[in-house]
């Protein structure tokens, strides 16, 4: 990933060691006297993105942007030993005592808002407040709808990535995408690689790949599958089972009724099981950081700032 460190105005960029042979990139960027806001990004696989700056006001928040072990900048990219979800989350509280932080806001998009309730729900008494948008909580149903297409996935789209696996392996794509990714052959990994990640493309309304992937994008690809494979390393419906350790953090809840990667279903479903959150549906939009998702997640990070600011 290219990433362009002055166009997030950044004060400090940093690797920390976190334990099992990983090493964690970090950005701050903005204010850094401002208030301490956590953003974890979408994936998992993926790092964050230089223009997500654009969500901090620089003269009202410091930011930091952690990559995910395997993600990113962070090394060994695309490791997955010592790679789960426990492991996410205990790296965030290490960022977070190495910077000198009491407690912070927590911002998390897609398997970022999973990331941000798994560590809301450890460590309650250092969250602040909480963004989610496009909620994703990491439950079997979940995956297989997304994988399986039904979601409001583009039916060529879906074709495409159906049918670039053996018909009589259809009825699992994860699995059989899974075997190739992660299995010991390269060009097949590469093949699926690039399937997977048209697949991903079409969601966002974006052709395919004009050339194979590259070591960036098969790395991403493989942490990807390692986490759906396993059920993203969460127990069943433990997030929704954990509310109440965090009823009473400001959290506000975004997300596009469009949405074909993460279902407005399970964001409702997340709202229902938590009325004290203050929910925030974009019409029409999709997934992703559009225009009206960024305005609505700007709106909403000023009025957690506001609650927590008392």
């Amino acid at each position: 990933m290219n990433r362009q460190l002055a166009a997030r105005q950044t004060h400090c960029a940093r690797q920390m060691a976190v334990g099992d042979g990983h090493v964690v990139y970090v950005e701050e960027c903005a204010a850094v006297d401002g208030l301490p806001v956590l953003f974890l990004p979408g994936g998992p696989g993926t790092g964050c993105a230089p223009q997500l700056s654009q969500l901090f006001d620089p003269q009202r928040f410091h930011a930091i942007l952690p990559d995910p072990r395997g993600c990113g900048h962070s090394q060994p990219h695309g490791a997955l030993q010592a790679n789960t979800t426990p492991d996410l989350v205990a790296d965030l509280d290490y960022v977070r005592e190495a910077l000198g932080l009491s407690a912070w806001i927590v911002f998390g998009g897609g398997w970022g808002s999973l990331l941000a309730l798994a560590y809301a729900q450890l460590f309650p008494e250092r969250v602040q407040g909480l963004v989610l948008q496009g909620v994703f909580l990491g439950s079997r149903s979940e995956i297989a709808a997304y994988v399986q297409g039904s979601n409001a996935t583009p039916p060529a789209g879906w074709a495409a990535f159906a049918a670039a696996m053996p018909a009589a392996e259809q009825d699992d794509l994860l699995a059989a995408y899974a075997r190739r990714i992660l299995g010991p052959e390269p060009q097949a990994a590469a093949a699926a690689v690039r399937a997977w990640l048209d697949y991903e493309r079409a969601q966002h309304g974006v052709p395919p790949l004009a050339a194979p992937p590259d070591a960036a994008q098969v790395a991403q690809a493989r942490v990807r599958l390692h986490y759906l494979l396993h059920d993203c390393f969460i127990a069943p419906g433990r997030l929704l089972d954990g509310i109440d350790r965090i009823r009473h953090i400001p959290a506000a809840i975004v997300h596009g009724t469009a949405d074909p990667v993460c279902s407005p279903n399970i964001a409702r479903t997340l709202y229902r099981a938590w009325p004290e959150a203050t929910w925030l549906p974009v019409a029409g939009a999709g997934h992703g950081y559009s225009p009206p998702i960024t305005r609505a997640c700007s709106k909403a990070l000023g009025w957690v700032a506001e609650c927590v600011a008392g």
